[in-house]
């Protein structure tokens, strides 16, 4: 597919807003109750990366990267500062935040994963942009300093040896957002900018 594995500037998707949103399907039964559906097995994320701008620089650091991926054309990696580790975003992580996987004996490759737990239910999204060099694994809750690759541009880790049966696999990461902008057209005006208003500029999450 069409994708830059280049980063939005990450000081100016710092002050986007911006999260998941999900498809449900509502169906209001004769007897007032409902039936619920979603025919998304994961959620995608929206962004306005115009609240981030504060500067004229700003405008023109985003201009130049929006000419560069041709509009919607090409996708980037997008940096969710509330949501961008395997952990909470005040933590560091570590090898054992989420569940990677079970070893055959056999099979080498595993892709990443992050979980999203509350009360009995779980949600696990995959994750295809990890930071490269950030990718930390363990089996059987003891860090790994070797034995395994992480194709960044994948989200896949494949170790040397595959693990014995029975091993779990977890890993720890940081990781971004495979993203385009939303829109083929910026509009900016200087002066309303000046007096505070900011351009929107729609940035959503793509399948990869």
């Amino acid at each position: 597919m069409n994708f830059h594995e280049v980063l939005f500037p990450p000081a100016l998707s710092f002050g986007s807003s911006g999260g998941p949103e999900r498809k449900t399907e509502i169906v209001t039964l004769a007897s007032g109750f409902e039936e619920r559906n979603t025919p998304w097995a994961h959620g995608r994320r929206r962004y306005d990366a115009g609240l981030g701008l504060r500067r004229l620089d700003d405008i023109h650091a985003v201009l130049g990267f929006f000419e560069a991926r041709m509009g919607r054309l090409y996708g980037f990696r997008w940096r969710d500062w509330a949501d961008h580790k395997s952990c909470a975003p005040s933590a560091t992580p570590t090898a054992f935040d989420c569940p990677l996987g079970v070893g055959d004996g056999e099979t080498r490759a595993f892709p990443l994963a992050k979980t999203y737990a509350s009360g009995p239910a779980a949600y696990r999204r995959p994750i295809a942009k990890p930071v490269a060099g950030s990718v930390l694994i363990g089996v059987d809750g003891a860090a790994l300093a070797a034995g395994f690759s992480v194709d960044a541009a994948t989200g896949v880790v494949t170790f040397d040896v595959a693990p014995a049966p029975g091993a779990v696999l977890t890993a720890g990461f940081l990781f971004d957002v495979p993203a385009r902008f939303d829109t083929d057209r910026i509009e900016v005006n200087l002066g309303a900018f000046e007096a505070g208003e900011i351009p929107s500029i729609p940035v959503v999450e793509v399948r990869v």
